[in-house]
C-alpha cells in the first residue's frame, strides 16, 4: 500500500424497492471479506467510469445496464496504523434500475436482492450507511470523503463539510 490511488466504480441495481447486494465470501485476501457491497470494481487502463461500470456489472451479474445514474464520488482514505501507509480510492457511485439479461452467479461472492430497509442490518462498511442515507434522500450529485484507520471509520466529509458518523 504505497502512495498510490485507485479508481473504482460501485453500482446499486434497484428492483422492487430492493438493491442487488454482493456478499463477499469467496476471496481470502479481500478487504471486503464477509461484507455486503454493491457490484463494481477497478478501472482498466483507458476506461471511462461508464465503461468500467458496464463491464464490471456484466462480469459480476450477467446483466447489461440499459440506463444508470452517476450519484456521487466517494473518496476513501484507508490508513494502516501499524505501517503508517495510506491508500486512496476514488469510487464512482451509480444506481441503475433498467437492465436486461439473466442474473448469473458471481465468482466474488453471493448476489442477493435485499429490501432497502434491511440493508442496515447487514454487515456493511460503516461509511456505506452515509451514502445509503444520501441515496434514500434522493440527494443530487455529492462528494463524500471517508477516512478509515484499520478499517474503522474515523471521519466523513460531505461536500466539504464534516458529517456525523453513523453508529
Amino acid at each position: 500500500m504505497g502512495k498510490k490511488s485507485v479508481m473504482t466504480t460501485l453500482c446499486y441495481i434497484e428492483k422492487d424497492d430492493s438493491y442487488l447486494m454482493l456478499h463477499r465470501v469467496v476471496k481470502e485476501n479481500d478487504i471486503n471479506k464477509d461484507k455486503w457491497i454493491g457490484v463494481g470494481g477497478h478501472f482498466e487502463e483507458g476506461e471511462s467510469p461508464e465503461e468500467c461500470l458496464l463491464r464490471e456489472v456484466k462480469e459480476e451479474t450477467g446483466l447489461t445496464l440499459k440506463s444508470f445514474d452517476f450519484r456521487g464520488l466517494i473518496t476513501f482514505k484507508l490508513t494502516d496504523s501499524q505501517t503508517g501507509k495510506t491508500l486512496t480510492e476514488y469510487m464512482c457511485l451509480y444506481t441503475a434500475s433498467e437492465y436486461e439479461g439473466e442474473l448469473t452467479s458471481c465468482d466474488e461472492g453471493v448476489l442477493e436482492w435485499v429490501p432497502k430497509e434491511k440493508i442496515k442490518d447487514l454487515d456493511i462498511w460503516e461509511g456505506d450507511k452515509i451514502f445509503f442515507r444520501l441515496l434514500k434522500e434522493g440527494r443530487p450529485f455529492f462528494s463524500l470523503k471517508e477516512w478509515y484507520v484499520d478499517n474503522e471509520l474515523k471521519e466523513a466529509v460531505l461536500d466539504g463539510k464534516a458529517v456525523e458518523l453513523p453508529g
